[in-house]
């Protein structure tokens, strides 16, 4: 298997051990990844403000993948949602299309939508496999409890995002198993993480990412899982700002990768574990 990676914008940037720990994954299952130099910002953040400027931002990066004859492999899942918004707008719009390939055409790119666009999480769990990534779990975390939280951009509208259940998500609870830990359920599992209003609104941010750590911690988790670096970031960045002075201890949080890359093996630095406001390194003493 072979796709175009995405890392997106925040990743490199900010979330760094996303990206470490999804090549480590995706390298001991054999996927093969193509980094495209070319590729820009998904588009999301003007979807709201330029219709166009964000249907070009994501075409071009959709048109560059096609280019290659490769669907594209997504971590960010605000990209995810973005790029996969794009292209069923494009799909639907015959007009809305020739226009955007009309200005493609000026960096001799043109877009069918040949190609699918897969989130890392699927492309493990269907293409990859459950019995696969078994066989790949020399470490299993055994005895660690993990509050998954799997962000809004990818599950909702779930008719276009086709991700996982918008009302009852299980993918990453089935990966977080499989890599030997127990997946909670616990009542704020849904619940916003609050990052959409950061720097709008950060009393409201923080007090939404409060809620959350509150309810994993009363769920008994000993650790956040994410799927999206921004919710990663008020869970790491924004949780530490939030406790300062008030002597609660915060609940340290990794992303996904970053569990399945230590169950499959990887050292410290591939996982990229050290690189949290909110130290994380505990969850090595459960890996066997």
């Amino acid at each position: 298997m072979e796709y175009a990676l995405f890392i997106g914008c925040n990743i490199p940037a900010r979330v760094p051990q996303y990206e470490t720990s999804a090549r480590a994954v995706l390298a001991r299952c054999k996927v093969d990844v193509v980094d495209f130099p070319l590729f820009n910002c998904c588009g999301y953040p003007m979807r709201n403000a330029d219709r166009d400027a964000w249907l070009l931002s994501a075409a071009k990066n959709l048109a560059l993948a096609e280019a290659n004859e490769l669907e594209m492999l997504v971590l960010c899942k605000c990209c995810f949602g973005g790029l996969v918004h794009a292209r069923r707008a494009l799909l639907e719009d015959a007009d809305a299309l020739a226009r955007i390939n009309r200005q493609l055409a000026e960096l001799g790119l043109s877009y069918t939508g040949k190609y699918a666009i897969r989130h890392l999480f699927t492309v493990l769990r269907d293409w990859v496999g459950e019995a696969t990534l078994k066989k790949l779990i020399t470490a299993p975390l055994t005895g660690v409890k993990i509050a998954a939280h799997t962000g809004c951009h990818a599950l909702r509208p779930s008719r276009i995002t086709q991700f996982d259940d918008p009302l009852a998500p299980k993918l990453m609870d089935g990966l977080l198993a499989l890599a030997g830990a127990e997946p909670l359920d616990w009542q704020e599992k849904l619940a916003c993480c609050g990052a959409p209003q950061l720097g709008i609104n950060d009393d409201l941010a923080r007090s939404a990412m409060t809620r959350k750590v509150k309810g994993a911690k009363a769920a008994g988790a000993d650790f956040l899982a994410t799927g999206c670096p921004y919710c990663q970031l008020q869970f790491d960045v924004v949780q530490t700002q939030a406790v300062q002075g008030n002597g609660s201890k915060p609940l340290p949080s990794l992303v996904l990768p970053q569990v399945l890359a230590l169950a499959m093996g990887a050292d410290v630095a591939e996982a990229g574990l050290s690189l949290h406001n909110v130290p994380a390194e505990g969850l090595l003493s459960f890996r066997k």
